[in-house]
């Protein structure tokens, strides 16, 4: 999780969670239940997705007590991270996951759609991804149903996966109070207080449909120039074949 930055001087402090929490870029995870984390039929299959397991587990739950190498230290951080992220994904499609992520959505602790038209709608983080090291994660707008680039440089690097496909559409059909009214403005452009006349907006799509079309001739024209060149080449290397067969 390289989106996020703090102290890595984690081995010493009596909840890893709570130093975690105050990393910058963490506002968008909730806290996850220790007894969920606990529960190791939670976390089936994760040790083949994470370094340093063992270690990442035991700091999350804080039952590291040995001393590491500063440079083992940096790499099991890492991996809790990451192994945090992956259990996160997982608990917040639980119910218990589901009242926690409405809770910071109330809060706007997501941000708002930076579509004008949507005015200040909250949003929802989202991953276009389940599998993780893919695409970090976005934000998905309930009212116009698009995706945005977080504004922030800390959440950028942030994988998608520790939120997943499924979880803000989840979220909306376990709160249907949270659904807005689907937004049906649609931005207009004028020129000087006047509408664009349709036909203007009908000769820029014929324009465009003639740029596709002799785009799509001349790769036909390159294809075909191509294939005229083998055949050329074909006959040129069949006449030197037979010249030496005669020659011999």
């Amino acid at each position: 999780m390289e989106g996020l930055s703090g102290s890595e001087d984690s081995y010493g402090a009596d909840d890893w969670y709570e130093k975690f929490r105050l990393m910058k870029g963490s506002e968008f995870f909730c806290e996850v239940d220790m007894s969920y984390i606990q529960d190791r039929f939670n976390l089936t299959g994760l040790n083949l997705e994470v370094q340093h397991y063992v270690l990442a587990y035991e700091l999350i739950t804080n039952m590291l007590d040995e001393e590491l190498a500063p440079e083992l230290e940096t790499e099991v951080e890492r991996s809790a991270q990451h192994l945090y992220g992956l259990i996160h994904a997982r608990f917040i499609i639980t119910t218990r996951g589901l009242q926690k992520m409405y809770e910071k959505f109330q809060s706007t602790d997501f941000g708002k759609c930076p579509r004008v038209l949507c005015d200040g709608q909250p949003v929802l983080p989202v991953g276009l991804y389940d599998l993780p090291g893919i695409k970090p994660v976005k934000l998905f707008c309930p009212k116009c149903e698009d995706i945005y680039i977080p504004p922030y440089k800390r959440h950028a690097s942030i994988d998608g996966a520790y939120f997943g496909t499924s979880f803000p559409h989840l979220l909306m059909q376990v709160y249907t109070d949270m659904i807005p009214e689907k937004s049906m403005q649609q931005y207009v452009p004028k020129i000087f207080g006047f509408k664009i006349h349709s036909s203007a907006k009908e000769q820029r799509s014929q324009d465009e449909l003639k740029e596709e079309l002799q785009r799509n001739y001349t790769l036909m024209q390159t294809d075909k120039n191509i294939d005229e060149s083998k055949h050329v080449l074909h006959q040129d290397e069949e006449k030197q074949r037979k010249w030496k067969n005669h020659g011999h």
